[in-house]
């Protein structure tokens, strides 16, 4: 019969007749009447007044009823801490049963406890368990040792268990050590001061190395990252422990593979890039990274959110895997867009046929988002691969040729990007570009189309006439698109002053008495003021040569990358945020990780600028690249 007969609703006096039954001699009926107690307890109902009675059934060598009732302990303790002190005789007792199960039991149930006046006779068992002949008990006690930190973090200090958890490192059971390492990282997280419990030397970390081959997966993600908070001496030590790690990647669990990749990317970092041991390593990290998109959707997307960060740092190490990351029909909407991204980082001249031929494809999905991404990824791939520019824009005429109205205009706003990277190259289509006009009813598109007006208003015959369609609700406009009409407007009266005059005089109006917003006005008044008062200086300002766009606009701060690379397999690595900026308590004052430097490689650091003078001078280019794919300089 199952379980379930247990959670049947009970009759009248069911705490009263639970109570006669617990106080039963016969040890079946007793089991049963706090199974009955459990169930209760599962479904929510408040049994807290059978304490007394659960606990006088401890005294018992049946090891299910024993792990009954301490289930019901950790449950209610807290609630009635006075009650519980009944139950530490009976744990003390249990630490010393010659049975190692029980003895494991009784100390992983006082961790549990989390009630300060049970913490105190927790000491001595917990410090004789820690030196228990069987490895289970030992394991167990190692992790007690955190959780009793958690609660009284002083106590441990006082009591020497940190030296005993150290200790532990150096045991012969691999799962000990496993465990030894889990509950010190989970100390030293909590700790304030930032300084490592454990300096981690060669002798240590071969210790950890030899337990990591025959603990359990879990283990060994612990392992791993504590391994990963080493820097080893020299190159030389570097590769033996990358040697050693190596066998990981062809792990089962994902967990354990992306543990071992975060190991040894930072290793790598520590070697020459062209050194035949960085070429192979980083052919053997491929296959199990490509393994992981085999796996269900939401491993899916954390792989790829940290393939994200890989292929920034190491694009070679999947340069040909660029199949693998084509987009399946079943694949949910966030694993696509993941996909999508990274497609467009492994581009090159050598793929981008294969990936335009798939953008292309997708363009063509039932699916609105994923469908104007793609279209984006296009434009994206124009600016990355410059060979590839004419395929990509040939593309994209076919795509509008579709006369899909999101397509069209997201195509519009990719092409005002294209035209932003290679001036003068592609103005044959602007006339295929202005049949769309009116279709346009996003502020972007409209936006793009009026700039690419604006800005080639010399070769389209009838630019003043498009420009003032635009002008007849220009007070329905969004900023955005008043902004850049505006502009607009000013470009083509620089270039064809004759017969424009009187609509630059009805924008600069709308601008400057009819507006209500600062930026709109404020831009009129200067464009006016200049018009007036110098307009050899007008034409200097606004028809000025802009800066080309960067190829990688969206690429993570070289600091930020590199310390988000030493946090793969963690939630830093899918928020691609450091710890710091999500995790409560992890501030200033934490201790920030870096990758480790190559060793010979202080001539080139010292010759180098500073890090204040990379982060200045690489925000200022980010700024650039964010100014040119948009609108340029806000004068122009």
């Amino acid at each position: 019969m199952t379980d379930s007969k247990y959670f049947t609703t009970t009759k009248k006096g069911e705490i009263f007749e639970l109570k006669s039954e617990l106080n039963s001699e016969k040890k079946e009926k007793k089991r049963e009447a706090v199974k009955k107690v459990i169930a209760s307890m599962t479904v929510g109902k408040d049994v807290s007044a059978l304490f007394p009675d659960v606990v006088n059934c401890m005294q018992t060598d049946n090891l299910e009823l024993k792990k009954l009732v301490y289930l019901y302990l950790m449950n209610y303790a807290k609630s009635q801490p006075d009650m519980a002190i009944m139950a530490v005789n009976t744990f003390v007792k249990d630490c010393e049963d010659p049975n190692p199960l029980i003895r494991a039991l009784a100390v992983r149930t006082m961790g549990c406890i989390r009630v300060d006046k049970i913490t105190e006779y927790l000491c001595e068992p917990l410090r004789k368990c820690l030196k228990d002949e069987d490895p289970y008990v030992r394991k167990t006690a190692a992790v007690c040792v955190a959780k009793l930190h958690d609660i009284n973090a002083s106590l441990v200090e006082d009591q020497g268990f940190l030296d005993q958890l150290k200790e532990l490192l150096s045991d012969s059971n691999p799962m000990v050590v496993a465990n030894a390492v889990a509950a010190l990282s989970e100390i030293n997280e909590a700790s304030s001061s930032g300084v490592p419990l454990v300096e981690m030397n060669t002798q240590t970390i071969n210790k950890l190395l030899t337990a990591l081959n025959e603990c359990t997966e879990w283990g060994q993600v612990f392992i791993l990252d504590s391994i990963s908070n080493y820097s080893p001496k020299d190159e030389r030590e570097a590769q033996s422990i990358c040697e050693r790690i190596t066998p990981r990647l062809a792990h089962a669990n994902a967990a354990v593979v992306l543990s071992a990749v975060k190991v040894l990317m930072k290793l790598m970092e520590m070697m020459a890039p062209d050194a035949d041991f960085v070429v192979n390593l980083s052919k053997k990290l491929a296959p199990p990274l490509v393994t992981l998109l085999s796996s269900e959707p939401e491993v899916q997307y954390v792989a790829l959110r940290n393939i994200n960060l890989i292929v920034q740092k190491r694009p070679d190490i999947l340069k040909n895997e660029m199949k693998v990351f084509f987009v399946k029909y079943n694949d949910p909407i966030y694993v696509k867009l993941e996909k999508l991204d990274i497609m467009i980082r492994l581009a090159n001249q050598s793929n981008i046929a294969q990936v335009l031929s798939e953008l292309k494809e997708y363009a063509t999905e039932v699916d609105v988002d994923f469908v104007r991404k793609a279209v984006r990824a296009i434009g994206r791939c124009a600016i990355k691969v410059e060979p590839s520019a004419e395929r990509c824009v040939s593309t994209l005429l076919d795509l509008i040729q579709t006369k899909v109205n999101y397509v069209v205009q997201e195509a519009i706003v990719v092409i005002k990007d294209i035209f932003r990277k290679y001036p003068n190259r592609y103005e044959s289509i602007i006339s295929t570009l202005c049949e769309n006009l009116d279709t346009l009813d996003e502020p972007e598109a409209r936006g793009s189309m009026i700039w690419i007006i604006g800005e080639y208003a010399e070769r389209i015959d009838n630019a003043d006439e498009l420009l003032e369609s635009f002008l007849e609700g220009f007070q329905d406009e969004s900023t955005q698109v008043q902004l850049q009409l505006l502009t607009a407007i000013v470009k083509l009266f620089l270039k064809r002053p004759a017969d424009t005059q009187e609509l630059v005089q009805q924008v600069l109006t709308l601008a400057t008495q009819d507006s209500d917003n600062p930026d709109l006005r404020d831009r009129g008044f200067i464009y006016w003021r200049l018009l007036s008062t110098d307009p050899a200086a007008a034409r200097e300002v606004v028809l000025a040569d802009k800066p080309l766009i960067s190829e990688e606009t969206d690429l993570l701060e070289p600091s930020l990358l590199d310390e988000l690379v030493c946090h793969i397999a963690s939630l830093a690595s899918v928020y691609h945020k450091p710890p710091s900026a999500f995790v409560e308590g992890r501030g200033l004052g934490s201790s920030r990780r870096a990758l480790p430097t190559r060793s010979g490689s202080q001539d080139i650091l010292e010759s180098s600028p500073s890090h204040g003078e990379r982060s200045r001078s690489y925000s200022y280019s980010r700024v650039i690249d964010w100014r040119s794919s948009n609108d340029g300089p806000w004068w122009t």
